[in-house]
């Protein structure tokens, strides 16, 4: 079966990735074309980049990467999560995508983003780092608004379109994930 990973993009207290995060994974739960897992930056503890080589090389030496690396190594795609902060994503979620590269390599991708413009320019820089990394974006990405989406712009409580915005999502990922498991059994 498809393994897709759920990433929480954010490490900041209190933040709004995480109910976004098991908002994502209850929905796709209700699929039963791929398994889903939340896997939470917060978790691994990721200092700024502290190997010696470049992760290209894939010379890991210290056990927070093995542990990052081990962890995205299980998945064939992988849905993230990310908040806009300041026209971007994150610093959090560069540095944990930043620490990996052939355990990205030849998977999907597909965006869950928030902020006052829905996160956009987030993902804007997302796919950029994506295809540096060669993971496939999928086009269908959920945009939520502090505005709209948010009560207090605080409280994660969605429109309801936007669960038919993730379920399109979902179906890009989930066919585009299977089809990349074969480029990397090749």
């Amino acid at each position: 079966m498809i393994k897709i990973g759920i990433i929480v993009g954010s490490t900041r207290p209190g933040r709004t990735a995480e109910p976004v995060a098991h908002w994502v994974r209850n929905v796709a739960d209700k699929r039963g074309d791929a398994e889903f897992e939340l896997v939470d930056i917060a978790d691994y503890d990721l200092p700024h980049l502290d190997e010696e080589f470049l992760p290209v090389q894939g010379l890991y030496a210290r056990p927070h990467t093995l542990a990052w690396a081990r962890k995205i190594d299980e998945f064939d795609g992988y849905v993230i999560v990310t908040p806009e902060y300041n026209h971007s994503t994150s610093g959090a979620l560069k540095n944990a995508l930043d620490f990996l590269y052939r355990e990205w390599n030849n998977k999907a991708v597909g965006f869950v983003s928030y902020g006052g413009a829905g996160g956009v320019r987030a993902v804007e820089h997302l796919r950029l780092v994506a295809g540096e990394l060669q993971l496939a974006d999928v086009r269908a990405q959920v945009e939520l608004s502090l505005f709209t989406d948010f009560e207090n712009f605080t409280v994660f409580a969605p429109a309801t379109r936007q669960e038919g915005t993730l379920t399109t999502m979902l179906d890009q990922l989930v066919a585009w994930s299977g089809a990349l498991r074969t480029l990397r059994a090749a």
